[in-house]
């Protein structure tokens, strides 16, 4: 089991910002559980907070080769390769005070920020963490480069670098992060790069005005380095995925899935990123598993036993259909009095357990939260087979049409893949 986890005492560090070159003090400190990671302008009156997360991105046109994230005007530059060491570390919970607008680039890794945190010392904390299971996969192409998500037990990255700017410059890299020392060895030490032919321009635009040559990799066109030494053959596209992690981050939960990328940088990570919190609200699953259990079902509707006809929810896409689970046993309270001779389980309550799906299925969206649905119509109504004790019922409900007072959905139960019921069912859907 994976638990939330903060650092265990303030620590603090300066430095200066690779883009604006303003200096910043910056001071961390232990956070709540669910609290997220936080900044703090302390420089500006009110000190401003701004967490870190999609809701909070600054368009990419206002900061371009970097992430920002604002609020209300106050603003956090180039975040990627501290949230990336915070991602490596597991660290989910965090206060970060500063005093400009923009971290310190330090070494132009993650390695130093691994180092301060290491340093302040992580603790686990008593929550879970949130951790979404990828479930289809999604592809967003642009101007030649390209970035996928894949479906996979596990969180890794295979990542291919080709600007046809350098000659011979093509790097590829793919790396299963199943352990947190992958992180901390083989991408945190990639600093960030240009092109020399770059170089000039990113001035005039007013970036990189506090890059060197010790934080900033300078690439000449036949692929050499000026006035320093690579950490890695291929440090270049490490650090893609270094900036690529830190952008992940942002997503606010961890995510199991394969990425393939190809050229890919911050604005294709980012419209990335959107696809997967829609995909998340999509099947509106929160749990490792992918499933709702009782509990969780108990959240959305007003059951309860022995009137709960529903074991789980297996599968969920907001308003459009839903696949739930009813094992159906001696013990059930019906079979005493319903054909005790001959136990089959009622058919209105099949119809009944039918109708909870469609429930879950219109009340889980955000806009139907809280709300109730009543019986307002039943029909087309067939029995096609008994169900008795040891079946297991399962309950297919679609949409038919569903709107904001009233929900039309059309269900079917079966048992070993065989249709024993189904009906067309209409809700009224009233506010609780």
């Amino acid at each position: 089991m994976d638990f939330q986890k903060t650092i265990l005492k303030e620590t603090t560090f300066s430095g200066i910002g690779l883009h604006t070159g303003n200096k910043c003090d910056v001071t961390l400190k232990p956070a709540q559980t669910n609290t997220g990671i936080v900044f703090v302008r302390k420089d500006l009156p009110g000190s401003p907070q701004i967490k870190a997360g999609i809701d909070s991105l600054a368009s990419f046109g206002k900061a371009p080769r970097r992430t920002t994230i604002e609020n209300n005007g106050a603003q956090v530059q180039t975040i990627e390769h501290f949230m990336a060491a915070l991602a490596g570390l597991g660290i989910d919970n965090l206060q970060v005070e500063i005093d400009s607008n923009e971290l310190p680039g330090l070494d132009g890794s993650s390695l130093e920020y691994i180092k301060i945190l290491t340093h302040a010392g992580i603790k686990e904390q008593d929550s879970k963490r949130n951790c979404f299971v990828l479930r289809d996969p999604i592809r967003i192409e642009e101007s030649g480069a390209y970035i996928m998500a894949l479906p996979s037990p596990g969180f890794k990255v295979s990542y291919t670098l080709d600007y046809n700017l350098v000659e011979h410059r093509t790097e590829f890299i793919e790396l299963d992060f199943s352990s947190p020392e992958v992180f901390k060895e083989e991408v945190a030490p990639a600093r960030t790069f240009c092109l020399e032919s770059e170089a000039d321009e990113l001035k005039r635009q007013g970036l990189g005005l506090g890059a060197n040559y010790e934080n900033t990799l300078v690439l000449t066109k036949d692929g050499s380095v000026i006035n320093n030494k690579v950490r890695f053959p291929d440090e270049f596209v490490r650090h893609k995925i270094l900036d690529l992690m830190g952008d992940l981050s942002l997503l606010g939960f961890t995510l199991k899935a394969h990425i393939v990328a190809l050229k890919s940088g911050h604005s294709l990570n980012l419209r990335l990123i959107n696809e997967i919190i829609k995909q998340r609200e999509k099947y509106s699953m929160d749990t490792k598993s992918g499933i709702l259990e009782v509990t969780d079902i108990m959240k959305i509707l007003p059951h309860r036993e022995p009137f709960l006809f529903v074991d789980r929810i297996t599968k969920l896409e907001y308003g459009k259909h839903a696949t739930g689970i009813k094992n159906v046993t001696i013990n059930d309270y019906f079979f005493k009095g319903h054909f005790p001779g001959h136990p089959v389980m009622p058919g209105v309550i099949i119809i009944e357990a039918m109708a909870q799906v469609g429930g879950v299925m219109m009340l889980a969206s955000k806009e139907n939260k809280g709300k109730l649905a009543f019986f307002m119509a039943i029909d087309n109504v067939k029995f096609r087979k008994p169900v008795v004790p040891g079946d297991q019922l399962v309950l297919e409900v679609e949409a038919v049409k569903v709107k904001s007072k009233t929900g039309q959905v059309r269900g079917r139960a079966l048992v070993a893949g065989k249709v024993v019921a189904e009906a067309d069912l209409i809700f009224a859907l009233v506010d609780n």
